[in-house]
């Protein structure tokens, strides 16, 4: 016998395992290690040695093999010897910098990594879906993703959709009582819920027959590697722009030499240098620093409650000029009780929670508590403190629908009980009279979910939601308090002061939706014409879609297609939107977001997997923090890459103005090396770790379209560069000294460091210590070069002489000052930009 033609008795029995207690924790354990774990997937690992792998196979590992060989051939074995242990640091850097790179984008997959609920020793848990075993109990609900593959012991009007596994596009309607023939083909087998499906609609209780490749979905996929996540946009901006660079700093490493050569100087020297400039200046690191930047601001924001789980969405967070989020449970703290009860004449206050309580989908607890819809827990409760015995079971059950707006149960004796939006409820009432209405909208207007409630009794189980809930008769409202959190208005203000319109959509009534918004400040006190509505949205035209809503930034009764088409037209008429959801009807409009952002605790498994960005805490503070953290990645990546080309060209121009002027290269090859290494450690770290500059949510939100290198990028790029030339160019010229110029490089690329970690705020404002890896690596450096300096072998073998104390201060001093003029560009830069930009985006 299979399990789906076996009763669920007599699985649970085979499977050692208990339907109201689950599995104990100790034999979960045990039967994991007996198993392994529940994957059909293997998680890409990044490893050290792949990385070093990667990088030796590298046409830059081929150019510094063959300065290692021409060392060895035209120099002397201490030479050869030197350069191969320079080359080695060199790669080992870069190495190292790729690999954490690397590890720490890696990381975000296991941060995000899928959980399901599990019952184990009685206690509903959360566990990763690898860590699921035969034998568990695991409870579905609406939009959950079918961890394993499952016998139904209980359900309640389970659909599941199976399209991935069967292909049919119509979800599959589940019952665990059903009768199944053994031989029953995989789309036909009704007691079965498999791994990688969906729930469509409903819930249900099951326990785990099969995991990992023995499901179904393992059964045809086989244990498979994760895929290589494809670049974003960004990285493959920087590596397009790495090779364009590339053929540039090429053609200067030839053309340098070539002049050396007709100037007289000896071409063996002239062809090292070539070779070794063209190590020194081809960005290859330019990738490395975008995925660097990308991971680290990633990371920093995962412990801010932010999980990244696409990175493309972490570079849109910065660009973001409207927020379309919910309210329940992101604006509010999703804690509902029912602080008014409004009986129709002839029903009694506990007759209508009675029948609140009856009508919902929350599921008990073994400690005697619920899971499952804030509403439906908070009409259990009412229930349980008037001493209200326990509702029945119901017959039927035809849930929650956001078409409809209603949910529906059948009890015992025919009672039909529904439950919803008043406007729905009530027109499904034929003698419900306006009053009722006019006291929903009142109630609501005091910032109160309002919950219709209404009954009949039917004659025969209706097959329909559409059959039971016609000829209902009112029993009554019920409001209900959800307050707003404690940081949602600050985070409103927040996002208005950084440029970003912050809209409101929800489902419920425009009463109560207006109530909140001014309380969270998305509207003025009374927040008159405010509010749209579904029905209002379906009058208007996408253009007149997006013109509304900057006058009225609150959508009421609004459903999930409703938001889609909502994105969809401010994204058309240019704006970059941020949306956030947890069912799994809001999928597509978080998908089709450009930065969709999924409910972590309330959400689905769903609109999770849609979701670019997950909120582990459900709060729109956390949102404002990741919209702060874009910003950040973006302005330090923008840094990064202006210091990191601005040493490259002052670099190749120092030597060019050495070659040109008939003097000696200003660096020996093997100097080059050295100030490469000195550089790419910087330039790759260095600008990861910068803070957010201080007026980062001030500002209104950069040009999603425009040019990564636009102007003000290239001219801080340019003015580094000619603040590094003309001081070191400037010190080689004047003294003719190789070791003079080495040591003013060193000076002036820390000095560089120093002054582009900030684009408009001035250095001493933006605080010393406040980026903790640049003070150590200005110490290091600075111990390093007093190490080189002092000790004769190794000033011996880097061409190095002793320099005096004049020479000294020159060294060090110049280019200090050189690059501290561009402190005077940042204060230039912040009066032009004037006064932070507010959004004021009330009604």
């Amino acid at each position: 016998m299979t399990p789906h033609s076996t009763p669920a008795a007599a699985v649970v029995d085979a499977l050692g395992t208990d339907t109201v207690r689950g599995l104990a924790a100790g034999e979960a354990a045990a039967r994991l290690a007996r198993h392994g774990p529940n994957r059909w997937v293997t998680p890409r690992r990044v490893t050290f040695g792949r990385v070093l792998a990667d990088e030796v196979t590298e046409p830059m590992m081929l150019l510094l093999a063959a300065i290692a060989v021409l060392y060895g051939v035209w120099g002397r074995i201490d030479d050869t010897v030197a350069v191969v242990v320079i080359i080695a640091a060199v790669v080992a850097v870069e190495v190292f910098a790729e690999f954490r790179a690397k590890a720490v984008i890696a990381s975000l997959g296991e941060l995000t990594a899928p959980t399901t609920p599990v019952v184990r020793d009685g206690r509903t848990v959360s566990v990763p879906v690898a860590d699921v075993v035969p034998g568990d109990l695991v409870p579905l609900s609406a939009g959950a993703r079918v961890p394993a593959d499952l016998r139904l012991v209980e359900t309640w009007g389970l659909r599941v959709d199976e399209s991935a596994l069967t292909g049919e596009s119509a979800a599959a309607a589940k019952d665990a009582a059903r009768v199944v023939d053994d031989g029953a083909a995989l789309g036909e087998r009704a007691t079965l819920a498999f791994a990688g499906t969906t729930v469509a609609a409903g819930r249900a209780r099951g326990v785990v027959v099969a995991t990992g490749t023995a499901t179904e979905l393992g059964t045809l996929t086989g244990l498979v590697v994760a895929a290589k996540p494809p670049r974003t946009a960004l990285q493959q901006a920087m590596r397009d722009l790495a090779g364009s660079l590339a053929t540039l700093a090429i053609a200067f490493s030839v053309l340098v030499p070539l002049i050396g050569v007709l100037a007289g100087r000896p071409w063996r020297e002239m062809v090292l240098t070539g070779l070794t400039l063209a190590f020194a200046t081809v960005p290859e690191e330019l990738p490395i620093i975008v995925s660097l930047v990308l991971g680290l601001g990633a990371h920093r924001l995962s412990r801010r409650r932010g999980l990244v789980r696409r990175l493309r969405a972490a570079e849109a967070l910065g660009t973001v000029t409207v927020l379309a989020t919910d309210k329940t449970g992101t604006l509010t703290c999703n804690r509902m009780a029912v602080v008014v009860a409004e009986p129709a004449p002839g029903t009694g206050e506990d007759t209508l929670l009675a029948l609140g309580a009856a009508c919902t989908e929350a599921v008990p607890e073994p400690d005697g508590g619920w899971s499952g819809d804030p509403t439906d827990v908070a009409f259990l409760l009412a229930a349980r403190e008037r001493g209200l015995p326990a509702p029945p079971a119901p017959l039927a059950r035809f849930p929650f629908d956001p078409s409809r707006e209603t949910m529906t149960v059948v009890l015992p004796g025919g009672r039909v009980v529904t439950t919803g939006s008043p406007e729905s409820v009530l027109q499904r009432c034929p003698g419900a009279g306006p009053a009722t209405a006019a006291r929903a909208a009142e109630l609501a207007g005091r910032g109160l979910r309002v919950i219709a409630v209404a009954t009949r009794t039917a004659a025969a189980v209706p097959g329909t939601a559409e059959e039971a809930e016609r000829d209902l008769v009112a029993a009554g409202l019920v409001g209900l308090s959800d307050p707003p959190r404690p940081g949602a208005a600050d985070a409103v203000a927040a996002a208005r002061t950084a440029g970003v319109r912050v809209l409101m959509v929800t489902g419920d009534h425009p009463a109560y939706a207006r109530a909140v918004a001014a309380e969270v400040g998305i509207v003025d006190g009374t927040g008159a014409d405010a509010v749209l509505t579904g029905r209002d949205l379906d009058a208007l035209d996408d253009a007149g879609l997006a013109d509304a809503v900057v006058r009225r930034p609150v959508v009421a009764r609004a459903t999930p297609a409703h938001k889609l088409r909502l994105v969809e037209a401010l994204q058309a008429r240019g704006e970059v939107v941020a949306v956030t959801g947890d069912g799994v009807n809001d999928a597509p409009a978080l998908a089709r977001a450009d930065v969709g952002v999924a409910m972590g605790s309330s959400g689905t498994d769903v609109a999770r997997d849609a979701a670019g960005l997950v909120l582990a805490d459900d709060d729109v503070s956390t949102l404002t923090r990741a919209l702060r953290e874009g910003r950040t990645l973006h302005g330090n990546l923008r840094k990064g890459v202006a210091y990191y080309l601005a040493c490259k060209a002052g670099l190749v121009a120092t030597v060019a103005a050495g070659v040109l002027a008939g003097m000696a290269v200003p660096f020996a090859p093997i100097q080059i090396v050295v100030l490469e290494m000195f550089m790419d450690v910087a330039g790759s770290a260095t600008f990861a770790a910068e803070p957010a500059e201080r007026d980062a949510m001030t500002r209104p939100p950069r040009d999603a379209g425009a040019r990564f290198l636009d102007r003000a990028l290239l001219t801080d790029l340019a003015a580094g560069a000619v603040a590094l030339f003309v001081a070191v160019g400037g010190l080689y010229l004047v003294t003719a000294s190789q070791t003079v110029a080495f040591v003013g490089w060193l000076s002036g690329y820390l000095a560089l460091a120093w002054v582009m970690r900030t684009e408009r705020t001035p250095l001493l404002r933006a605080g010393l210590l406040a980026n903790r890896f640049l003070p150590a690596w200005t110490v290091l450096s600075c111990a390093a070069v007093v190490v080189i300096m002092t000790v004769p072998v190794l000033r011996d073998t880097l061409r190095l002489t002793p320099l005096s104390g004049p020479q000294w201060a020159a060294a060090v001093l110049v280019p200090v000052a050189a690059v501290a003029v561009l402190e005077v560009r940042k204060v230039v830069r912040r009066r032009r930009a004037g006064g932070p930009a507010v959004l004021d985006n009330r009604a």
